[in-house]
């Protein structure tokens, strides 16, 4: 333990909670990461169209969009830990329906469009109950930025092997094989939650309409500009430069005269930048300056993507690659331990809910946007581009995410809200 202590690394992992839902946490990843990629190779299979791509990303995450923040109202109303449980459960039921859908020959796009709006509806609220949990599920609240940090690591180390894996089982056993094995990860979810030390849950009373609810996370947001500017630099960020990943299956297939497993590899590779870029978020001390680790991720993404969008020799796209996935994936964690840490305990839920509004409100828009540019000027040009574009959104925020005020970093004494109650 006193290691544990001493390491920036891994200090979160002195919670015993937190370790068990870092490794149920982490399979399940793998198992979500496989089925993506299926999806997408899916359907790019079928319509053999980058638009058709992005309409199938949009209509996972645009319902995400539409009911995050009636998932951040039900992380502040109710037991996360019974939220959870539920949307695990409800997962597993769509993963298995993707599968029986493809073993049965039934793989027409409308049919996996609507199995993807009913994950996007089931995301809405799974994700802002995970992620308000981390409040309670860490000993020292000082470890908040860095059990975020090793979180967002084990969600992109699943990014990086498990695009690879499922390209091998598409490639031998087919897609259904692979949404089997992600409705199995659920259950490690679960059974991870079951096995925690779970504070005694006191139901919250609220005599409030969610509408109020929904207006006054909003105006909470407004007055807190040092969240609010963070939320809007990630909207515009997550429309017009995120959602490059659209575009990947073009690059294997046109670009790199690959297959299924090249897209694999794409992914993978990407991934691994961002698993680095993880890394070096949960190795920093209390006290970094975020903000400004949010403006030099979002230049050196909109870098990366500018040169491996111009390179055809996949050995050298792969390094500009791996760059992109270092700056990307800072854009989230970072809005995230900001938002996380800064915000007052009572808001949180909302407070997230609204930032994964950012997400998945912006992200499907910009991957309809950029499918539908993509087949006017070329994957190439798009993602060229979009790494413009990253470099103009960092320039229009510098004083912002630059400046030193008591609120940019996030420091020990952030995470210490007076009044954070301990249990429900």
């Amino acid at each position: 333990m006193k290691k544990l202590n001493e390491t920036n690394l891994f200090r979160a992992l002195r919670s015993r909670n937190f370790v068990l839902y870092f490794i149920g946490r982490a399979v399940s990843q793998f198992g979500t990461w496989m089925q993506r990629t299926a999806v997408i190779w899916v359907v790019y299979t079928i319509t053999h169209s980058a638009f058709w791509i992005g309409v199938t990303i949009f209509a996972e995450q645009f319902p995400s969009f539409l009911f995050s923040f009636w998932g951040g109202v039900a992380a502040d109303r109710y037991d996360r830990f019974r939220v959870i449980q539920v949307t695990q459960a409800t997962s597993i039921v769509q993963a298995v329906l993707l599968a029986v859908l493809v073993l049965t020959g039934h793989t027409a796009v409308w049919a996996i469009l609507v199995l993807s709006v009913i994950l996007g509806v089931i995301n809405a609220f799974d994700v802002p109950a995970r992620q308000s949990l981390f409040n309670e599920i860490i000993a020292d609240p000082a470890d908040l930025s860095n059990a975020l940090s090793l979180s967002t690591a084990t969600a992109s180390l699943a990014q990086l092997l498990g695009p690879a894996l499922s390209g091998i089982i598409l490639a031998s056993f087919g897609a259904a094989t692979c949404f089997f094995i992600n409705a199995l990860s659920f259950v490690a979810v679960m059974v991870s939650l079951w096995l925690m030390d779970r504070p005694f849950y006191q139901p919250k009373s609220s005599h409030k309409k969610v509408t109020r609810d929904f207006a006054e996370g909003f105006a909470y947001i407004w007055k807190t500009p040092s969240i609010g500017l963070v939320i809007l630099m990630l909207s515009i960020v997550s429309l017009l430069v995120l959602p490059y990943n659209t575009v990947l299956p073009v690059f294997a297939k046109v670009i790199f005269k690959g297959d299924a497993k090249t897209f694999g590899y794409v992914t993978s590779v990407i991934s691994a930048g961002a698993v680095a870029g993880t890394i070096f978020l949960a190795s920093r001390k209390p006290g970094t300056h975020m903000r400004r680790i949010l403006f030099v991720s979002t230049i050196v993404m909109g870098i990366g993507m500018i040169f491996f969008s111009q390179f055809k020799y996949f050995p050298l796209a792969m390094f500009f690659a791996a760059v992109t996935g270092f700056g990307s994936i800072a854009q989230f964690t970072v809005c995230n331990i900001v938002v996380q840490s800064e915000s007052a305990p009572q808001m949180r839920g909302r407070a997230i809910g609204i930032l994964l509004m950012a997400i998945f409100g912006m992200m499907p828009l910009g991957s309809v946007i950029v499918g539908a540019v993509s087949e006017r000027i070329g994957a190439p040009a798009t993602v060229l581009a979009e790494g413009i574009l990253a470099i103009c959104i960092a320039l229009a925020f510098v004083k912002f995410l630059t400046k030193n005020t008591a609120g940019s970093a996030v420091t020990d004494a952030s995470l210490e809200e007076p009044g954070d109650p301990k249990t429900y």
